[in-house]
Parts: C-alpha cells; sequence; structure tokens
C-alpha cells in the first residue's frame, strides 16, 4: 500500500533508515534519502535502483537548516511532493551528568531534538498545501524511561515526543490530513551503540544488545505498517522492543 508514496528518510544510511528505505522502496516508494556519508547513500540508491525501485539522494547534516529544507526541495522537484517524512537521525552518548561532557549534550540537542525540528519545518509546508502527509517521528524507550546515565539522551527523546504530539494536536486543530506517528524503539541492533562515547557504558549495552537485541527491519516493518493505514486514522505512537527486554 506504500505504492508510489514519495518518502524522505534522515539518517538512511544505516539501521533504522536503511531498513526502511528498502522495504519501502521494495513495496513501491519512491525514496529520498538523507545522511552524512554519501558513499552509504549512494550504495543504498544503487541497491533499491537495482530492484526496480526510486531513490534520490542528497547529504544531509539535520543540524544545518538550509541542508534539511535541501532535502525537501529535492523531493518536491523530483517526484512532486513529500507523502511522509520521518525524522530518524539521532545519536546516543550515555554519561553520568557528573562526567559534564558538554560536547555530547550539545550534539545530542542539536541532533535529536534541533534535527527533528527541522525536519517537520521543511516538510510542512508542502503537506499543508497538498491537505496531507504524514510525520513520523523517531523517539525511544528511553523516552518513556529515564536511567543513570541516560538523562540527556532520555530528555531529547521525551522531547521529540512531546513535539510530536503538539504538532499532532495542531494538525488536527487546522484539519490538514497530516497524520503524525512517534516509535519508540527499545534494543534494536543499529550503529547507535557507536555514538556512546563512555567506555565502560558502551561495554554495558554492548552486552545488553547482544543478549536481548533485535533486527531493524522489525521497526522498519512498524513504520511501513503506520503508513499503510488508512488516511483518516493514524498510529499516533508505537514502543515497539524485544519480547524479552524488561525495560
Amino acid at each position: 500500500m506504500s505504492t508510489s508514496k514519495v518518502i524522505v528518510i534522515t539518517g538512511a544510511s544505516s539501521g533504522i533508515g536503511e531498513a526502511t528505505a528498502k522495504i519501502l522502496a521494495n513495496d513501491g516508494a519512491k525514496l529520498v534519502l538523507g545522511a552524512r556519508r554519501e558513499s552509504r547513500l549512494q550504495d543504498l540508491v544503487k541497491e533499491i535502483q537495482a530492484l526496480g525501485g526510486e531513490a534520490v539522494y542528497a547529504v544531509t547534516d539535520v543540524t544545518k537548516v538550509g541542508e534539511v529544507e535541501a532535502l525537501a526541495k529535492l523531493a518536491v522537484d523530483t517526484f512532486g511532493r513529500i507523502d511522509v517524512w520521518m525524522n530518524n537521525a539521532g545519536i546516543m552518548p550515555q554519561s553520568l551528568l557528573k562526567q559534564k561532557k558538554i560536547d555530547d549534550w550539545d550534539s545530542m540537542i542539536d541532533i535529536n531534538i534541533k534535527g527533528t525540528l527541522y525536519g517537520i519545518g521543511a516538510a510542512l509546508p508542502y503537506m499543508e498545501e497538498q491537505k496531507a502527509g504524514h510525520i513520523i517521528n523517531i523517539s525511544s524507550i528511553a523516552g518513556h524511561i529515564a536511567h543513570a546515565g541516560s538523562s540527556v539522551y532520555s530528555a531529547t527523546k521525551w522531547a521529540v515526543r512531546a513535539i510530536s504530539e503538539s504538532l499532532r494536536e495542531e494538525m488536527a486543530t487546522d484539519q490538514t490530513n497530516v497524520r503524525v506517528t512517534i516509535v519508540s524503539p527499545g534494543a534494536i541492533n543499529t550503529e547507535l551503540l557507536e555514538s556512546v562515547t563512555d567506555t565502560g557504558f558502551k561495554n554495558n549495552f554492548e552486552d545488553f544488545y547482544d543478549n536481548f537485541g533485535i533486527s531493524s527491519e522489525r521497526v522498519a516493518f512498524t513504520i511501513k505498517q503506520a503508513i499503510d493505514l488508512p488516511d483518516d486514522a493514524a498510529w499516533n505512537e508505537v514502543i515497539i522492543r524485544p519480547t524479552k527486554q524488561v525495560m
């Protein structure tokens, strides 16, 4: 049912973004892919095209509003519209507040929060004009539960949920037919752990993910299901985690 929809994905070069792009391309969607690693984007576009799908890309740093706006323009210039915008780019440094890892704090705020806002800001004018659209924001189970070491990351993912719910209410009030979905994954095996800068936390997470982590395709399939709902209904929030994950 995703057939012919134009879908923009940030953070598309790996993990949930890459898996979602492949599943949706196989379903007939037209993909517009953004990420910082051009070689990975090039390989993904070639793979999609080899399977008979349609995809274009732009090197996109979501902390730079001009690059995010350019990604939206690429979608409209190439395919004429934006049906779905998926804010997927994110990082997950973990540390105790007393360690004062200010660079990590700033990066999480810039990518996880501001990147999401820039994506919404880039997509909404087109969606409001066409009176249809779907914003999908990737949060995390950490946006529901905070632990020692996860304070800033959890705060950014809580912010994504707050932004998404406010957006949902705005769109419903304005009768724009723009749907909003929050996806909050648990332990999913992606490259996210590479952004953990504290060695102790990283080792603990690696052990945890080795024992409990599931593939990014599980989340991608959930995102496809959310997109494929009839336009008069929306999954506003989905939590997906491994069956054996306790928290």
